[in-house]
């Protein structure tokens, strides 16, 4: 129970006071919209850009944690694809939309302050690795199989361009991407330029979740209900399992574990709900998948905190 007050509870308030603002129109839609477009283009980039920056790059990115991370999560993809194929007799693009769902966590606005919340900020430095390649390899899968599915005759420089131009144009992607050419150049920032960053960085956590909570009142529960817990099964239980397994396998440092498990651990991201939108596949499943699987994650998360205490 104290896990649950000291750690879930903090996040979801904001998320649910935002909920509660947007519902009950003391902050309107317009607002929300502005609130994330400024958390989502530079307050979070800002913060994750100073991240890598700053990092040890050989201690931070061990093959171990990253392998333990994504086995899990493209072993979701693949059960959310032919689940939603062969159980639930889903069209191949609705299913790869779906997969995407069980993919894609939402390793920022809820994996960093949650694990910032239970083992500090020194336990983010697993977070930041695991972020890093999240969209590349995230998009990079789901844009391919889509596009393998739909039958289209893209050759691999197409295809490429194709993964590129979507990676690209997320600003989080071209802040980390900035955060990797200053780490690796060894340049130093005046400090007048890191004093103004990391101000905007303060931000960038509490805004995104309040401004998440705003986001989710649209997204009305919709959709073949089954098709939606299985989504929640394999994001908040499959998922973290199978990272548990793997991460024991590596031997795994206590940090690296922790992080990983718990990040894996997250409901799936906004993201999601892009991706169904850009191919116009299994929109409602997906948006109400991010609605009902965040609320549960105050309930599924605790349960991983215990399970790692």
């Amino acid at each position: 129970m104290s896990i649950l007050l000291q750690v879930i509870l903090p996040v979801f308030f904001v998320v649910g006071f935002g909920y509660l603002a947007v519902w009950r129109k003391w902050f309107s839609d317009a607002g929300v919209e502005a609130l994330m477009a400024f958390t989502q283009n530079f307050a979070i980039p800002c913060l994750l850009f100073r991240a890598i920056s700053t990092l040890d790059l050989g201690q931070t990115f061990q093959p171990g944690l990253l392998s333990s991370f994504y086995i899990g999560a493209i072993a979701g993809f693949g059960l959310g694809l032919f689940g939603a194929r062969i159980l639930f007799k889903r069209s191949w693009e609705d299913s790869v939309a779906i997969g995407f769902c069980c993919l894609f966590s939402n390793t920022v606005l809820l994996g960093l302050p949650i694990t910032e919340r239970a083992y500090g900020t020194e336990a983010l430095t697993a977070n930041f690795a695991i972020i890093a390649v999240h969209a590349p390899i995230g998009y990079m899968l789901g844009i391919t199989v889509m596009e393998l599915v739909r039958g289209r005759s893209l050759n691999g420089i197409e295809m490429l361009l194709k993964i590129l131009n979507s990676v690209f144009k997320n600003s989080l992607v071209v802040a980390l991407s900035l955060g990797f050419a200053i780490n690796l150049s060894g340049f130093i920032l005046p400090e007048i330029v890191t004093d103004g960053v990391d101000l905007l960085s303060q931000s960038a956590l509490p805004a995104a979740l309040f401004g998440l909570g705003g986001v989710l009142v649209r997204y009305r529960p919709e959709g073949d209900i089954r098709v939606i817990l299985y989504i929640c099964a394999i994001s908040l239980l499959v998922h973290p399992a199978l990272v548990w397994i793997t991460g024991s396998y590596v031997n795994l440092s206590t940090s690296d574990f922790r992080s990983a498990v718990l990040t894996a651990a997250m409901a799936p991201g906004v993201n999601a709900y892009i991706f169904a939108q850009m191919y116009g596949r299994a929109q409602r499943v997906a948006a109400s998948a991010v609605l009902i699987s965040t609320g549960l994650t105050i309930f599924t998360a605790s349960l991983w905190l215990y399970a790692l205490r």
